[in-house]
């Protein structure tokens, strides 16, 4: 899995090549993005799995999970989000930390959203949740989380 992680990742990348020639500065926060959803994604992961195994959430929970989830992650991601714009503009300038801001609060919803979910989907098809989930979380957030930054470096920053 972390193969298949690292080869979807790196195809991000150079989708994004392009991109990142064009400001340099992009790269610097890869690193930051990726751990961060990846450990929003995982810690939510955790929690459910958890939750599962002492029977206080159910396969059918799906929605009120997605839901409930979806909110923490939005919280996580305005808090960071907002820390990281502060930060990050300050630092690089504030078109850079509006990109920063708005990634980490997509990216904690996303992850957390996912995170959430991928316990429950693991046991519905008979998967052991506690195996499955984490590393699939990894690969599919570090990808997603890219692709959103990107994407929303692009449109804010008018690059091509």
């Amino acid at each position: 899995m972390l193969a298949v992680s690292a080869v979807l990742t790196v195809r991000v990348l150079e989708t994004f090549e392009s991109t990142l020639e064009q400001l340099v500065v992009l790269s610097v926060f890869i690193p930051l993005l990726t751990g961060t959803g990846g450990n929003t994604g995982n810690q939510a992961a955790t929690s459910l799995t958890r939750a599962l195994a002492l029977g206080d959430v159910h396969t059918r929970d799906v929605v009120k999970v997605m839901l409930r989830e979806m909110r923490v992650g939005l919280c996580l991601g305005l808090l960071l989000g907002g820390l990281g714009f502060v930060i990050v503009g300050l630092i690089y300038g504030w078109d850079i930390g509006a990109v920063i801001g708005l990634t980490l609060l997509a990216l904690c919803t996303l992850a957390a959203t996912v995170g959430g979910c991928m316990p429950l989907i693991a046991r519905a098809i008979g998967a052991d949740p506690a195996v499955f989930s984490n590393p699939f979380i990894s690969t599919f957030v570090d990808a997603a989380g890219l692709v959103v930054y990107f994407l929303i470096a692009r449109a804010m920053l008018g690059l091509a």
